[in-house]
């Protein structure tokens, strides 16, 4: 009984919103992993940046968790864990391309001297 007016005096004064970057962190971290091919540097961008927005929101739902729906914060922690997802797949595939490019380099300044 006591749950049930409480439920409504919160419905009465305040309805609970969604978080304002939730949707775009789900974005960008879906397309960190996507564009993590893209030689590295799309994805770890794209990642960064939702990372950045994941923090800014989950500080805003820490300070005041009532406002806010459970759908836009789960929609967060997807995001989120797909951006570092994403941030940690474009980093190695950036190594990756980095040692190659060292390696075709060195191969060819050999293959110019004659060895």
């Amino acid at each position: 009984m006591e749950n049930n007016t409480l439920d409504n005096n919160f419905s009465n004064n305040q309805t609970a919103i969604s978080l304002p970057n939730s949707t775009a962190v789900l974005v960008l971290g879906i397309l960190s992993i996507v564009m993590c091919f893209c030689y590295g540097i799309l994805g770890l961008i794209l990642g960064i940046i939702g990372l950045s927005l994941a923090g800014k929101d989950l500080q805003r739902y820490n300070a005041n968790p009532g406002a806010y729906t459970t759908s836009s914060h789960n929609n967060l922690k997807a995001g989120r864990v797909c951006a570092i997802i994403g941030t940690i797949l474009s980093s190695l595939y950036f190594i990756v391309i980095i040692i190659y490019l060292i390696a075709v380099g060195s191969m060819l300044s050999l293959g110019s001297m004659g060895f």
